[in-house]
């Protein structure tokens, strides 16, 4: 994942109101007026952290045929995927020293194993 993703991606998950939305958006696509209810905030105050989240690619808006001011939001998965892979890769890294640690530490002050 390129520095640039990762640091918009991470930087739209800083806010725990918007993480808040996201897990909620794991579950279904929802309004988002029924996203400003579920958290008691604000409708403009849900507008600013689904534009954060639409700009970082994190989310879409559907709008309904019929009614052109309901918006429906889902969840985007290609920056979860990428935010993932960027995380097994960190993991990676400290999986290996901690398995030579552990190595290390069952053979003993002698080398013997345990």
């Amino acid at each position: 994942m390129p520095p640039a993703a990762v640091d918009a991606t991470l930087a739209a998950l800083a806010d725990p109101t918007r993480r808040r939305v996201v897990d909620l958006l794991r579950r279904s696509p929802r309004r988002a007026g029924e996203l400003a209810a579920h958290f008691g905030v604000s409708a403009p105050a849900m507008s600013r952290h689904l534009r954060v989240l639409r700009t970082r690619g994190l989310v879409e808006e559907e709008r309904r045929e019929g009614d052109a001011r309901v918006r429906v939001y889902r969840l985007r998965p290609g920056p979860f995927r990428e935010l993932q892979s960027w995380l097994s890769e960190v993991e990676a890294f400290w999986g290996d020293p901690l398995g030579a640690f552990k190595e290390h530490a069952e053979r003993g002050p002698q080398g013997r194993a345990r």
